[in-house]
């Protein structure tokens, strides 16, 4: 099994990089792309994010997780404008109802309740896509 820095490795030289040119991109310095390639450090969650996003690659195939480089939804069918509003209105009804609830209580703060509503508006568009993909006859997808 590749080891994250093994795989951050091949990523990078997959683009032609430096370690210091993906440091720079990154934000970070080139010893820290070699301590990372070495396994010695680990990156924080921002700069596995912008790891991911740069590499076109999942967080679980940099993690060891998954062995297929693909981003989940990347293969998925876009959503209509319909969606969209189905989801919003979904949403909405579901903060709504955990509003008064246990599971919401006085504690969070509005950033912890944006948090919550982004992951689950993110959820529900991967949710609604990964439907379409696989109960919508292969005719009707553009």
């Amino acid at each position: 099994m590749n080891s994250f820095g093994a795989k951050l490795k091949n990523c990078r030289k997959d683009m032609s990089l430096s370690q210091k040119e993906l440091g720079q991109r990154l934000g970070v310095a080139e010893s820290t792309i070699s301590l990372y390639e070495s396994n010695k450090r680990f990156p924080d969650a921002e700069t596995l994010h912008k790891i991911s996003s740069l590499f076109n690659v999942s967080l679980d195939y940099l993690l060891g997780n998954s062995t297929s480089k693909e981003i989940p939804d990347a293969n998925l069918p876009p959503l209509t404008p319909k969606d969209e509003r189905d989801i919003a209105r979904d949403l909405e009804n579901m903060i709504e109802s955990l509003d008064g609830s246990a599971a919401m209580g006085n504690a969070e703060d509005d950033e912890d309740r944006e948090l919550l509503r982004t992951s689950l508006e993110t959820a529900m568009k991967i949710a609604k896509r990964t439907a379409k993909k696989k109960f919508t006859p292969k005719k009707y997808l553009k």
